[in-house]
């Protein structure tokens, strides 16, 4: 059983910064790519960022320039640095992975974190 622990969430300023960390246990675990979603209050969950096990990364448009996805492979974690954040960055984030290939970078996903929230004061 693969397990995914998120933490770094927390209560920050408007053009605050936080920095997210996923990471990746059980069995023998590859990761081939590991991403973060966000789900706001009310909202559906939606795609922030993703990362493949040789580097290429994906944010999306909303968090291009204020977010930074990276990994530590051997540790088989993953970071999300949030600089700038805004009130609407407020969500529960939530870490996934996959140990196969598949073309597009924001899904499948198939292991999940518990989530963790992330609040941005105005």
């Amino acid at each position: 059983q693969v397990q995914l622990v998120e933490s770094g969430g927390g209560l920050v300023q408007a053009g605050g910064s936080l920095r997210l960390s996923c990471a990746a246990s059980g069995r023998t675990f590859n990761a081939n790519a590991m991403a973060w979603f966000r789900q706001p209050p009310g909202k559906e969950r939606e795609f922030v960022a993703a990362i493949r096990w040789s580097g290429p990364t994906d944010y999306a448009d909303s968090v291009k320039g204020r977010f930074t996805i990276s990994r530590d492979n051997a540790k088989n974690t993953v970071y999300l640095q949030m600089n700038s954040l805004s009130p609407e960055d407020t969500a529960v984030y939530y870490c996934g992975a996959r140990s196969s290939y598949y073309p597009s970078t924001r899904a499948p996903y198939y292991y999940w974190g518990q989530g963790t929230q992330v609040t941005v004061s105005s």
